[in-house]
């Protein structure tokens, strides 16, 4: 909304404040604001001129005039002009040499066209009054020559933009704005609303109300006689021009501006093009309707309609139909204004793509005593403006509205604040934006009761607080503030007007033992471990298609496939909901090295989301006038899914980087691997790792992952089928592992192991195994077989070759021997190693490799 300064001090005796500080206020009031502009401040040297005479100049290409201009000084000016829609008589605005134009354009005395001009005659455009540069601006013929045209056509002004949040649809207005002003500077606000209408009981043009929920007031006045050549005065298209409209024909410029400036949207009808009465109700399914800006429009059994004999003749409320539209020879016109349903409108707006003015205020609210002051201002002004005869007599269709009224204790906004407010502060503000207040409760009001949750709403609230002894106030809110419901917008009211700012900030004391969970701390760890390996950490939208379920190679009867589906997607290519955080993690991937960064480790952490058996497919959908009951609030877990959290880490390139200090190591199912090794460290768990056949990793090149029995992921090299879907770079590694099965088989409180002040043993065994066995096997047999004494274990080498024999696999082991109590002998040393070598001969079938 564009509020022009000038426009605002019509209606508010404003002091000698600026446009920024009009601003502040406005923003300490709850209203925010978008941008402050300057008009006309930088023009300068710019007066009214007549025209003497002028000279047509021939031999160029367009119409040149050399023209004689009267600017009330010693001798007339010589002026150049290419225009050609004025004559010698004429007012015009000219800048004199000197003189500075809107922008900062400045104007001079100069030879052109083999003629000195001395300064130049100006457009509406080239003063910044419109968009218009079709010739230029001819003023009225009693201007008195010489004056300063910046004075005069009021050139100077400040525009205030705000933008106005759906629940303030009355500051749609400078009505609504300047009322806003006034009370927060303290003066007078004089109401353009508050005229006196005539005393009329003869009906206008017949018209009936359909369906009262489409619409409960709607108001028909005539004109006769209009002009349809009469211009708009310019006071009031430099006015839509501030206001960012643009100026169409009289007719049309008046509804826009006293829409623009009541914030009631009107509309007007060719009456030569109606046929019969017109009635307000829903469309009928099959009807269409050409609007004004020449689409034909298929109509929903839900949209709102203005209709006469021959069908529909206006989307009521938001665009006009062609068949009855003012044209240039209509000089009998029908004004309409009405209070439409906010939601009827707003829906029809969104469902037919087609958002105006007028559905912008009526979507949000208009104050429903309106249309009979705004359309008899209408007709007036077409009457004043455009020579017409305002025709006797009203249609008045109503349905009847009991207005709101709401109950509440007088304290409750100071409950709400905490900060303490008188009773006479809240009645006094309550006023100043325009409700009836009076003491007491009316019983009418009250609702009662407590809902089961011990959770006051609406008049359980004022009757709970009535219990307490607070004196009760019942509080019937304004015509034009619709969004004024219950009693905390009430309170809200209260406090912006006394200043937000008034507010105390108090930090809330935290309570004792409160802190992180062991999941979270858990989380934390894993990710500062995983970032700390060289991974980065991603965030991805958690919505996949089903095309990611094939790309990704999954059975058929894979549980993953089983999704859950939104009602209302972002994207219709993405719909549900992720079952695994492997397709989110592999399109970051390639969008990376797609960018030319192919050599990339990325992990992402978060919840994937898995249905449950017998839920029921949609979640209750529950109002919000109080706080759920125990058992909706069961209803509603019920249809959640179970969120487990994952982490899930993707690795291509070189993970090990190569430079001027020699070659690096690509990334491969090893790092995958490792990477989960990193995750269960921070558990303080320890992987059990075996070869598995999983999708969508290789089947020779994926391990499964286990914490004792259970089974928590899978890492390795992704199928080469998978890769190519994606188009990931070749080899590319992942893994997957659901920290929500960590967190149960997680040990207790660490406790610090003994630290031995005896020197350790360290013993090299390397043992042939066939090459299928896994090395997590050979590595349980050996810890079993070596007993107490071993400290840890660790390969440090994989060989396989014509040395060991084909279909065999060398595995060396690094073995550390220490006691507690005592330095260990060679005999106690080389007795672990080889029992421990025989255990690994008993259960895998180990050799000891002797070179």
């Amino acid at each position: 909304m564009k509020v022009p300064l000038s426009w605002l001090r019509e209606y508010v005796d404003l002091p000698a404040v600026t446009a920024h500080e009009v601003a502040d206020k406005l923003t300490a009031a709850g209203l925010k604001l978008e941008a402050i502009s300057s008009h006309g401040h930088d023009v300068k040297n710019v007066v009214v001129g007549e025209v003497l005479t002028i000279e047509e100049l021939s031999g160029f290409k367009k119409p040149i005039r050399h023209c004689k201009v009267e600017t009330g000084e010693a001798t007339p000016r010589e002026i150049v002009c290419g225009a050609t829609n004025f004559a010698v008589g004429d007012r015009v605005p000219v800048v004199l040499p000197g003189g500075v134009l809107p922008g900062g354009f400045e104007v001079g005395a100069r030879k052109t066209y083999g003629r000195m001009s001395e300064g130049m005659i100006c457009s509406e455009r080239e003063l910044g009054l419109s968009d218009d540069h079709g010739g230029i601006m001819v003023l009225p013929p009693d201007t008195p020559i010489g004056a300063d045209v910046v004075e005069l056509l009021g050139l100077r002004d400040d525009v205030i933009e705000l933008e106005i949040t759906p629940d303030i649809g009355y500051a749609l207005s400078i009505r609504g704005v300047a009322r806003e002003v006034a009370t927060a500077f303290g003066v007078e606000f004089r109401d353009p609303a508050d005229i006196e209408l005539p005393a009329e009981t003869s009906p206008s043009w017949p018209a009936s109300i359909g369906d009262p929920t489409a619409c409960d007031r709607f108001v028909l006045r005539e004109v006769s006689g209009f002009d349809p050549a009469a211009q708009s005065p310019l006071w009031m298209r430099i006015r839509l021009t501030r206001a960012g409209m643009r100026s169409v024909s009289l007719a049309v410029d008046i509804t826009n501006y006293l829409m623009l400036e009541l914030g009631q949207p009107l509309h007007a009808f060719d009456r030569a093009k109606l046929r019969g009465e017109i009635v307000v109700r829903r469309a009928v399914s099959g009807e269409r309707l050409e609007t004004l800006d020449h689409v034909v429009r298929e109509l929903d059994p839900d949209d709102i309609l203005i209709t006469d004999q021959s069908g529909p003749i206006s989307m009521a409320g938001t665009m006009g139909g062609l068949e009855t539209e003012i044209s240039d020879d209509s000089t009998d016109i029908v004004i309409e204004a009405a209070h439409f349903s906010a939601t009827g409108i707003s829906r029809e707006s969104r469902r037919n793509g087609l958002v105006s003015e007028s559905s912008k205020r009526f979507e949000r609210g208009v104050d429903r005593e309106l249309p009979l002051v705004a359309s008899w201002r209408a007709v007036q002004l077409l009457a004043e403006l455009g020579g017409a005869t305002v025709q006797p007599g009203v249609t008045h269709a109503e349905v009847e509205v009991s207005p709101a009224r709401i109950a509440i204790p007088s304290g409750y906004p100071s409950t709400v604040a905490g900060v303490t407010y008188s009773k006479e502060t809240v009645v006094s503000r309550l006023r100043q934006i325009g409700c009836v207040v009076v003491d007491g409760e009316d019983p009418a009001v009250r609702q009662g009761g407590v809902d089961p949750t011990g959770v006051v709403t609406g008049g359980a609230l004022a009757a709970r607080l009535a219990v307490t002894g607070d004196d009760m106030i019942t509080v019937t809110p304004p015509s034009w503030r619709p969004d004024l419901t219950d009693p905390n917008d009430l309170a809200e009211e209260v406090i912006r007007l006394e200043g937000y700012e008034t507010l105390p900030s108090e930090l809330p004391s935290a309570p004792a033992g409160a802190g992180l969970t062991e999941g979270q701390r858990l989380r934390r760890r894993v990710g500062r471990a995983l970032a700390e390996g060289g991974y980065v950490e991603v965030l991805s939208y958690p919505f996949i298609s089903a095309d990611d379920f094939d790309r990704l190679l999954l059975p058929a009867d894979d549980a993953r496939r089983n999704a859950m589906r939104l009602a209302n997607p972002l994207s219709e290519d993405e719909p549900l909901m992720r079952t695994t955080l492997l397709p989110g993690l592999l399109k970051t991937l390639v969008r990376n090295a797609g960018r030319g960064f192919t050599d990339a480790a990325l992990f992402e952490m978060g919840p994937v989301y898995r249905p449950r058996v017998g839920a029921p497919e949609v979640a209750p959908v529950l109002g919000v006038e109080r706080r759920p009951t125990a058992e909706e609030l069961a209803s509603i877990e019920a249809a959640l899914p179970d969120q487990p959290v994952r982490v899930a880490a993707v690795l291509a390139g070189e993970f090990e980087r190569s430079g001027w200090w020699g070659s690096g190591r690509a990334a491969s199912w090893a790092d995958a691997v490792q990477a989960a090794r990193l995750v269960a460290a921070e558990a303080r768990l320890e992987l059990s790792i075996s070869a598995d056949q999983h999708e969508p990793w290789h089947p020779g090149r994926c391990a499964a992952l286990y914490v004792g029995d259970t089974l928590v992921g899978h890492a390795g090299e992704l199928h080469p089928r998978v890769i190519e879907a994606y188009g990931l770079p070749p080899r590319t590694a992942a893994m997957e592992l659901e920290l929500s099965r960590l967190e149960p088989a997680m040990p207790g409180p660490v406790e610090t192991p003994p630290v031995s002040a005896y020197p350790v043993a360290t013993q090299d065994v390397a043992l042939i195994v066939p090459d299928f066995t896994p090395v997590a096997d050979v590595e349980a047999a050996l810890r079993d077989g070596a007993g107490e004494l071993l400290e840890s274990i660790r390969l440090f080498d994989v060989y396989a070759g014509e040395q060991v024999g084909e279909g065999n696999k060398s595995l060396a082991y690094t073995m550390r021997f220490r006691a507690a109590d005592r330095t260990l002998t060679v005999e106690e040393t080389t007795t672990a190693r080889d029992a421990a070598v025989a255990m690994a001969t008993d259960r895998v079938g180990a050799q000891l490799r002797s070179s």
